[in-house]
């Protein structure tokens, strides 16, 4: 065998698994890892059991046993055989077996022992793929509590192998790998957002065949772009220069063919992130990055997880540069500006952070656990993992307390997420094409939101082509018949009686996302599970009473529907009518801005129908007023709000009053309020309603009687006359006629704080405002009288107005 930089290392990993029984191996790409290790640990004898090698993708699992297995003279499923979903090359003789990550945790369940596995690798565990965090908690679980023997090998290209040492508590063995410089060549310009991202790579990568020598390795995000940037590059390369596709979907044969060398010529790869780190793909001294990476993430769209197109970080754009540097000095071309790379995140999120977390939900229930019981590298976000929990017990995966089901033992036996489980497995076999479509990328373009046009195509797209305008996805419509014929012998045996229709399987998987058409012009549908969605008006569904939405773009406020299918009202009472019952609903609508009492037949937010409620009883009135005072805000009168202003100021001496303050307020409406709102339904009624007498209410007699000796809520002027004093200034304050305050000596005051008094003139405009009226007599009163007497010869202005009597009338006529 050729020598290869991990051969340094193996010594220091055999000795460290026989010592310690676990080991974190760290290598770059291209060290040979992953066909070097697993014969080493088999030719050192470590275990007499099999040794189990985890891939994140089927392509490596099948190249990595393949390779190996050349390398013993042999073929794959003798001494070195593989399993992934769909395809199994073992045998009797097979002592390694390389396996896709989801395959490890279904035989965990079904053996928590793993009977005759002697050893577990977990290759590329830097991706941190979901199943692979699984896989690995549940592995430390058993080596811990069930088998001591149990060696356990985590592999990883990352430099940051530390963390998942400390999980292990096991030792970290470094390959430091071999490299040739690479030279990084940027945009000098950022590609306009207008320009698509097919001609952009097409026309980089036509650059890079004509400056460079040697194989060159081209990564896109997916077989869509490689497809198309492929039949842009048609006629437009150096003759010598051969394309290969290499993509997860393709045959066997087409994969080998764009991993080993071109016996003539140059080889062009245009590869999807597999080939940043799960495979060598030989004589490659070229890379052209698009710096896009398809990755899973939630769609809250579809409810469950898809693949997302997003920037590449900063440490995949190192590994996928690092590719042109194995056989000699390379170059890698990037699709960005230099500064644009300054921007890029700094490394990717575990798939445990951003995925839909229902499958691991289902299978921690399962297993008997939840996410504290196990040592996981990231814990599952707790919102995210009680969402996930809350899907499972609407499908009867799990019951109230969240245990596991015999439905929901069913739904984990199932390739597919719980959803479509659920769907498959009440439905039978005749659900495997819709199961297939709705897990897969919509493989039609342009077409409108009807799933029937995708399950026509799916039954026979020559006929279809022929009466349907859309773009079709053939590869993604192949897959699609493959992976619903597996189902269909997977799948249960489902219901009794008369085969469901499609629309009916789908609320089987959408329970939540029965759709209601709403009245007025607009398509807009109330959802079973409480949200809303609109529909493109034009859109052939879009007067549809009913539907099942099973796609939308996922906007958390109003979603808007892509995919969706008809159901009739008949359909969805044969499915659920033990969930559909009469409610007495008394609501306040914001919409109407009143209460709305109604009479309503509901499947969960939507109402099959809908009568009005004339008998509601007036506390129920009442208590949907409450929502609507929490809309519409408190409005408080003049009076209300001095009130509220005394007995804040009350409070503050000490007078133990409760807290009328705003939020306060708001908070405890239901104490102090519900008891008046009698009679008031709407939001004109709120608008006259009068807030004083409910806040007096809120005090006994003995602490008004604090309040008015302390805190008094009138003035009583010379005339005797009650004036409101204003408490919600900086200072107490009143407002009146100058002529009544004739004959006042001294200075008002409420306890020792002084008033302050606002003296209007006999038009009822200010004139002086003073908390001093004594030194206001004394002083620029003067000047007043001598403008106001001009102004206002009518009414008195005394020289003295110490020695005057208050008045509100004008002189008699004559003096």
């Amino acid at each position: 065998m050729d020598h290869l930089p991990i051969d340094a290392a193996l010594p220091d990993l055999i000795s460290a698994l026989r010592a310690e029984g676990r080991a974190v191996l760290q290598a770059p790409p291209g060290a040979g890892k992953t066909t070097r290790v697993p014969l080493a640990m088999l030719k050192a004898g470590l275990t007499k059991g099999r040794i189990l090698m985890l891939e994140p993708r089927r392509l490596a699992a099948r190249a990595a046993a393949t390779r190996m297995a050349e390398t013993l003279g042999e073929s794959a499923g003798e001494t070195v055989g593989y399993r992934i979903r769909g395809e199994s090359k073992t045998s009797k003789a097979t002592r390694i077996e390389v396996v896709t990550e989801g395959i490890l945790t279904r035989m965990i369940q079904v053996d928590p022992e793993l009977a005759g596995i002697g050893a577990v690798i977990f290759d590329e565990f830097h991706e941190r793929s979901l199943n692979a965090d699984l896989g690995l908690a549940l592995c430390l679980e058993i080596a811990g509590a069930l088998r001591d023997d149990l060696l356990l090998l985590a592999m990883s290209a990352t430099l940051d192998a530390g963390p998942v040492g400390e999980l292990m508590q096991a030792p970290v063995i470094t390959s430091e790998g071999r490299s040739f410089p690479v030279e990084d060549r940027w945009l000098d310009r950022a590609v306009p957002k207008g320009q698509r991202f097919e001609p952009a790579m097409a026309e980089l990568i036509e650059r890079a065949a004509r400056e460079t020598t040697g194989g060159i390795l081209a990564f896109l995000p997916g077989e869509g772009e490689i497809r198309r940037t492929e039949g842009l590059l048609k006629g437009r390369l150096p003759k010598d220069v051969t394309i290969r596709p290499l993509f997860g979907a393709m045959e066997f044969a087409a994969q080998r063919a764009a991993i080993r060398p071109e016996a003539q010529g140059r080889k062009l790869v245009l590869a999807t992130s597999l080939a940043e780190t799960s495979l060598t793909i030989e004589d490659i001294r070229v890379v052209v990055d698009g710096g896009r990476a398809r990755r899973a993430r939630f769609d809250p769209g579809s409810g469950m997880s898809r693949l997302v197109t997003e920037k590449v970080t900063r440490a995949e754009a190192t590994q996928r540069a690092g590719r042109g540097g194995r056989v000699a000095e390379g170059i890698a071309y990037k699709l960005w500006t230099k500064g644009e790379e300054g921007a890029l995140q700094a490394f990717p999120p575990a798939e445990i952070e951003t995925a839909d977390l229902s499958g691991l939900a289902l299978e921690l229930a399962l297993w008997g656990a939840t996410p504290e019981d196990l040592p996981f590298l990231t814990a599952p976000h707790p919102g995210a993992y009680a969402e996930a929990c809350a899907l499972l017990k609407m499908l009867g995966a799990l019951d109230g307390s969240g245990r596991i089901t015999e439905h929901g033992r069913a739904l984990a036996r199932l390739p597919l997420h719980p959803r479509l489980a659920h769907m498959l497995s009440l439905a039978g076999p005749k659900a495997a094409p819709l199961a297939a479509l709705l897990a897969e990328r919509d493989p039609l373009r342009g077409a409108p939101s009807d799933l029937g046009f995708r399950l026509e195509a799916i039954r026979d797209l020559r006929r279809f082509s022929q009466s349907r305008p859309y773009e079709v996805n053939r590869a993604a419509l192949e897959r699609i018949k493959t992976e619903a014929k597996r189902l269909a012998r997977a799948g249960g045996a489902g219901s009794a009686g008369d085969p469901l229709s499609p629309a009916a399987q789908a609320a089987l998987a959408y329970p939540d996302r029965i759709g209601l058409r709403r009245k007025g012009d607009a398509p807009r549908f109330q959802l079973s599970g409480g949200k809303g969605a609109v529909m493109d008006e034009g859109d052939p569904l879009a007067g549809t009473r009913l539907i099942v939405v099973t796609d939308t773009d996922g906007n958390p406020r109003e979603a808007r529907i892509r995919q969706a299918i008809p159901i009739s009202e008949s359909e969805l009472r044969d499915l659920f009518g033990a969930q559909i019952a009469w409610h007495d609903v008394c609501a306040w609508s914001k919409r109407e801005r009143r209460v709305v009492a109604r009479r309503q037949e509901r499947f969960g937010a939507i109402a099959l129908d809908d009568r009005l409620w004339k008998e509601a009883p007036p506390e129920a009135i009442a208590q949907a007023m409450l929502e609507g005072v929490r809309d519409l805000g408190l409005a408080l009168s003049d009076a209300a709000r001095r009130f509220c202003a005394r007995v804040e100021i009350g409070r503050e001496a000490g007078l133990g009053l409760p807290d009328m303050g705003p939020e306060a307020l708001m908070a405890e409406l239901e104490d102090w309020l519900l008891p008046y709102l009698t009679g008031v339904k709407t939001a004109e009624d709120w608008k006259r309603f009068d807030l004083l007498p409910a806040l007096r209410a809120r005090l006994d007699w003995g602490q008004m009687q604090a309040l008015d000796a302390s805190v008094p809520g009138k003035f009583v002027t010379p005339l005797g006359r009650e004036i409101p004093i204003d408490y919600s200034g900086e200072h107490p304050e009143i407002t009146l006629r100058i002529q009544e305050m004739f004959g006042q000596r001294e200075h008002p005051r409420v306890g020792k704080q002084p008033l302050r008094v606002t003296l209007l003139s006999p038009a009822r405009r200010p004139v002086q405002t003073t908390m001093d009226l004594p030194g206001f007599w004394q002083g620029s009163y003067a000047d007043v009288r001598k403008d106001m007497k001009a102004q206002y010869p009518k009414h008195p202005w005394p020289e003295d107005p110490r020695e005057a009597d208050p008045t509100l009338r004008a002189k008699p006529r004559g003096r």
